[in-house]
């Protein structure tokens, strides 16, 4: 069958349950083409084609008949185009012709091949008419007020009807779909065709008495799933097919499910914008990444619903010039479900309890409910997103209840889920009230991946005091990741455990680094030039760099007190080597650190005040984030990285240090906390017990000390394994071992009516 619809009253309008319906029908029955037939110019029905709520049309015949094209590419479909141009006398001639008419306001929409008005009926004259024939051009004047100056015998109709001919279709097997006169043209084709509720009336007086066009009552799709039934569409069992669950689906195979959007929102002068995300570091710029290159998907992100703001925006575009088919899909949450599912109990119950400090969590159940319908809103939203048997990539912990809830829905995608921050043993994460809730959900994952080997291990202790399971594969952990050389050191992990006859992968794939970035920084002329200054600002002075985020498990105060430490026991280094300290603020409406915030501010301000000289000031602190190329000029310059976390998943700031110093040939030395993930795959670095304070003083004034030979090859090993291991090899491995399972799971899919025997 071919359906030829109209999209404004007609295809896009309609109860949103008639809308879905028609939309999942349409998606069940490949045999199915699709025509959109508007009026809009081609430029119009572009945003339609990147919403994958909306099925793909095969055609697209738009302003009213002139434009022909085909769905996916949008090139013209030839010979029709040319035909059609040929008749066109020209948008300039058209113009100046209708000049001496009163009543005319030009329609200010893209449109091409055609010259279109408002105005009433009376300046629709047939004084008109008469000079546009001289044109050897139709007038078609529709809804009281729409008047369309058109090629001489081109319209809706007579362009679907050379297209129907064109593909050889029969003539029986479609169905024409409108509201307005301007379809009407499409209704004088002796196709079956289908008048939607609320049509206008003289489209319906025009086609009262043809036996071949049906007048439904509903709306919109609701009218055309109507038509089906009336013309006996789709075969016996029409509209009410059953449509399986692998089909309510959309168009991306791979979708990204993480709690923030790929950009920025903020409202300046009462209007939503976008922009690029300020963070200095972070996982956005490196999933973003991963789209790189035209690859397509959905990012399934929240946005605070604002009824001051206009109606919520389901997709947005992300950045067309870098990822160009990479689409959000916004889950609308209200300011406060925001501010209860992620500024306070992921981070007061779920963040203290991942990184060990279960004694400073809050639990709630009330916060925990409103956890849950976030959740499952993010799922909802994924299953809409995700085509048959996709790929869903589920990010942190924000989001642990998705994969139970997506598996009832979706059960033919293949769920991976990634855990960014750290996952500690059984004896921290069983203090959380929901923990067999929480596990329950991970364990419909069909693979699930960790930065290194031990979170990974952490995970199926945690698991094996919940349900009964086997693990049915195991890998040495070596050369890759250390064994006994760190805290975080593991010589073996399980990659493969069963519950309940499901096999679930687990993966070790810490995150890679886009070098790009780095290298599109060093080349950038203003980091020169502030590369530049700082040599000079810098003169015999060494500088000792620290990058983090404000929070309790970076060890801020612990580091503060090791350097005033170090101060007291080496005199020497007064004047003679500076602490710049770059704290990034927490999200706006964290409570939580405001006395963490206080706390160091005031050592801050103790060590320059003891120690302080003219010319000379310890600590500088900065509290704000720093723009990523002006980091890397830091980074440049740093004579000693000093990132010293209490508890980490990884750590990408070491790593940007590592690459920014290996990829200027520089001689630094990164000093880094043994308990941050990156301390197992970054060899050459120093390792610190940050839980140590005569430990952090004295790593890092032996990386002062160093050598300049011992500190480049240090830094040789570490950059060969950041080279070696960044975005894409993160990315590829990931997909890989996912695409493993799915490529199992597909095979023991059984088609209906067979036997699984």
């Amino acid at each position: 069958m071919l359906l030829a619809t109209d999209l404004d009253g007609t295809f896009l309008a309609g109860d949103p349950d008639h809308r879905l319906r028609l939309y999942q029908l349409i998606a069940a029955h490949p045999e199915i083409q699709l025509v959109f037939v508007t009026g809009r110019g081609l430029e119009s029905v572009l945003p339609l084609l990147s919403d994958p709520t909306i099925p793909e049309p095969d055609y697209i015949i738009c302003d009213v008949g002139c434009t022909v094209v085909h769905g996916g590419s949008q090139q013209a479909i030839q010979p029709l185009q040319g035909k059609i141009d040929e008749l066109w006398p020209g948008e300039q001639l058209v113009e100046a012709a209708l000049t001496s008419f009163e009543g005319l306001q030009r329609q200010e929409v893209p449109q091409e091949r055609r010259v279109s008005y408002f105005c009433d009926s009376a300046a629709a004259s047939d004084g008109l008419r008469a000079h546009v024939e001289t044109l050897s051009c139709d007038v078609l004047f529709s809804g009281g007020k729409y008047l369309d100056i058109l090629p001489r015998g081109v319209n809706k109709g007579s362009t679907l009807s050379r297209l129907v001919e064109h593909l050889g279709a029969d003539p029986e097997s479609v169905l024409v779909a409108g509201d307005t006169l301007n379809d009407l043209s499409m209704y004088q084709q002796s196709f079956k065709g289908v008048c939607v509720g609320s049509s206008e009336g003289g489209l319906l007086e025009a086609t009262e008495h043809q036996a071949r066009v049906f007048h439904a009552d509903a709306n919109g799709c609701g009218g055309i799933l109507e038509a089906f039934e009336h013309f006996g569409f789709l075969g016996h069992a029409g509209i009410d097919a059953e449509i399986p669950d692998t089909m309510r689906s959309g168009k991306s195979d791979l979708v990204i499910v993480y709690h923030r959007l790929p950009y920025e929102e903020v409202v300046e002068n009462g209007e939503l914008i976008r922009r690029r995300p300020r963070s200095p570091n972070g996982i956005i710029p490196t999933l973003l990444s991963f789209f790189a290159g035209g690859k397509a998907g959905s990012w399934v992100a929240w946005s605070i619903d604002d009824p001051d703001l206009g109606p919520f925006q389901t997709h947005t575009e992300v950045d067309t010039g870098r990822y160009e088919k990479l689409v959000a899909a916004r889950v609308p949450l209200s300011a406060e479900d925001v501010d209860i599912f992620y500024k306070r109990f992921s981070k007061e119950a779920f963040w203290p309890t991942l990184h060990t400090f279960w004694e400073r969590a809050t639990f709630r159940d009330d916060h925990w409910q409103v956890f849950l319908k976030v959740n499952k809103l993010f799922a909802e939203r994924t299953a809409e997103e995700a085509a048959e048997n996709a790929v869903v990539w589920i990010h942190d912990y924000n989001l642990w209840m998705v994969p139970a809830f997506l598996r009832e829905l979706r059960p033919d995608v293949t769920i991976a889920f990634f855990h960014h921050t750290y996952f500690p043993s059984a004896d921290v994460f069983n203090v959380l009230p929901w923990r067999r809730e929480i596990i329950g959900s991970l364990l419909q994952c069909d693979h699930i991946g960790f930065h290194i080997p031990r979170q990974a291990e952490n995970f199926v202790d945690v698991a094996r005091g919940v349900t009964p399971l086997e693990v049915t594969a195991k890998a040495g952990c070596a050369p890759r990741f250390l064994t006994y050389g760190c805290a975080v050191g593991l010589d073996e992990m399980s990659v493969e455990i069963t519950v309940n006859d499901r096999k679930i992968g687990l993966g070790a794939h810490p995150v890679g680094l886009d070098l790009s970035r780095v290298r599109n920084a060093l080349a950038d002329d203003d980091v020169k030039a502030r590369m530049e200054s700082l040599r000079e600002e810098l003169t015999d002075i060494r500088l000792i760099l620290s990058v983090e985020r404000l929070d309790f498990t970076k060890g801020i105060l612990e580091k503060l007190h090791a350097y005033e430490r170090m101060l007291t026991e080496n005199p020497e280094l007064e004047t003679k080597v500076t602490l710049m300290m770059v704290c990034v603020p927490a999200a706006k409406g964290m409570t939580i650190y405001e006395e963490l915030l206080s706390q160091i501010e005031q050592t801050v301000g103790r060590i320059n005040g003891q120690f302080a000289q003219v010319g000379w000031t310890p600590v500088q602190f900065f509290f704000r984030a720093l723009p990523f190329e002006e980091l890397v000029a830091y980074y440049t310059m740093a004579d000693v990285m000093w990132i010293t976390p209490l508890r980490d998943g990884l750590n990408l700031v070491a790593k940007e240090y590592i690459a920014t110093q290996g990829l200027t040939k520089g001689c630094g030395v990164l000093v880094l906390s043994e308990f941050a993930g990156a301390a197992a795959e970054l060899r050459g670095a120093i390792l610190a017990n940050p839980h140590h304070p005569q430990d952090l003083a004295d790593t890092c004034y032996y990386a002062l000390a160093m050598s300049p030979g011992e500190a480049r090859n240090r830094l040789s090993e570490a950059f060969e394994a950041v080279c070696r291991y960044d975005i894409e090899y993160w990315g590829q491995e990931f997909i890989d071992a996912v695409e493993q399972r799915r490529i199992s799971k597909l095979k023991k899919v059984v088609p209906l009516g067979q036997s699984a025997a």
